[in-house]
């Protein structure tokens, strides 16, 4: 394995300011894993990296179409550059209803991948988004790794057998910290459903959930508990770190921890969970 990012990190919805990489650090999370489709320049990384002495950043991803290679290629050399060894370049397809030009998505990525290749950006210092087994493959064998979203423990066991030992695998899942109670587990689904809502009309994620064996009924908008259980873990900071845990239990080498519930909700759980997950906070 040619990453050790931690066993855990933070994924967040844009990236998070210096100040609060800086008390994420602080906490003993290994990195952070900014989303949403950054632009190409990547011009957020290198405030983060300067507030910071050890923490890495990796992308969440960076959508293939909409930051151009060569771009992201020379945001790589410059992130790299000034802070070695602390960028990780996170890749991914996007979804096909959400692209115009969307194409032979695996074919896209290939093209994607050998830019990279051909602008000097390490295999070892960059991961691919993979679900299903094709793109499984294709991280392990182009890539560091592979980063899928929005999945279980079960499916980070499939994908650790399916890419073999020694290829980084680093799960994102979402969080809802509650006192335990039937109420609030109620509150923190609601939580969960305002999010995973937008993912039940993608089929690349309907489709990994039917892998994963969740019925058509499960997977129907509002989507059932059954799913929103899987996918968001909810209760105190011990039931949240034990359902984490299970990832790595599962082969995972890094979990990413996405804190759902807004900005005002992330230290304050972030550091509600690094104890019971065995961090330095």
């Amino acid at each position: 394995m040619s990453l050790n990012l931690g066993r855990f990190g933070v994924w967040t919805f844009g990236a998070p300011t210096p100040e609060q990489a800086a008390e994420i650090e602080k906490l003993g999370y290994g990195a952070i894993w900014p989303g949403g489709s950054p632009t190409a320049d990547l011009a957020f990384v290198e405030p983060i990296l300067a507030a910071t002495d050890t923490l890495q950043v990796a992308t969440g991803i960076v959508n293939v179409w909409t930051a151009p290679a060569a771009q992201v290629a020379e945001s790589y050399h410059r992130i790299e550059a000034a802070h070695p060894g602390r960028f990780i370049l996170g890749i991914g397809i996007g979804h096909p209803e959400h692209t115009q030009e969307y194409r032979k998505p695996y074919d896209v990525l290939v093209e994607y991948l050998d830019a990279l290749d051909e602008q000097g950006v390490p295999k070892e210092r960059r991961v691919v988004a993979a679900l299903g087994p094709k793109v499984l493959k294709l991280a392990a064998d182009r890539s560091a790794g592979a980063h899928p979203y929005l999945t279980t423990p079960e499916h980070t066991a499939q994908a650790r057998e399916l890419i073999g030992p020694g290829v980084f695998l680093a799960p994102e899942h979402k969080v809802v910290l509650t006192d335990g109670s039937e109420q609030q587990g109620e509150a923190a689904r609601a939580v969960g459903r305002e999010t995973v809502d937008f993912y039940l009309n993608l089929s690349n994620y309907l489709n990994n959930w039917r892998r994963l064996g969740f019925s058509e009924d499960d997977i129907a908008k509002p989507g059932s508990n059954r799913l929103i259980d899987a996918v968001v873990a909810h209760g105190t900071p011990d039931d949240v770190a034990a359902r984490l845990r299970q990832h790595l239990d599962a082969g995972a080498d890094h979990v990413a921890i996405q804190v759902l519930g807004g900005w005002d909700k992330l230290l304050g759980t972030l550091t509600e969970l690094a104890g019971p997950l065995g961090l330095k906070g």
